[in-house]
């Protein structure tokens, strides 16, 4: 989440040459911190317990696989228009750290979630 925050600071104060490429970075990371900040408070109030309409499990998997497929083509295309300005470097290098660190915590959740509940029957 850090990351993610600080790749959005820096591509925001950085001065652009492409609108379109670090537009899409930003609102990417901005939702991807949203939908985490989501599934934070999903888990700290415990309201997974009161909808079980909702597969939790499947759900935060498919953000955390969406998130990360969109953060890495925002990243790399931020990486490629950045020429050489230090805050946009910066930005997709963020955007590079926050995708690895998604791709740990999506393959967490899933061993959490699904392993262990496979060994528990």
């Amino acid at each position: 989440q850090i990351s993610l925050l600080i790749g959005f600071i820096s591509v925001n104060n950085s001065s652009w040459t492409d609108y379109s490429a670090y537009s899409f970075f930003q609102i990417v990371t901005m939702c991807d911190l949203v939908m985490i900040l989501f599934f934070y408070v999903t888990h700290i109030f415990r309201v997974y317990r009161k909808l079980n309409c909702v597969s939790w499990p499947l759900a935060e998997f498919l953000h955390y696989l969406i998130g990360t497929i969109l953060l890495l083509i925002g990243s790399i295309v931020a990486a490629t228009k950045s020429y050489n300005v230090t805050g946009l470097v910066a930005g997709a290098t963020f955007g590079f750290l926050a995708t690895i660190l998604c791709i740990l915590s999506m393959w967490s959740s899933y061993k959490v979630s699904c392993i262990t509940q496979s060994t528990s029957k």
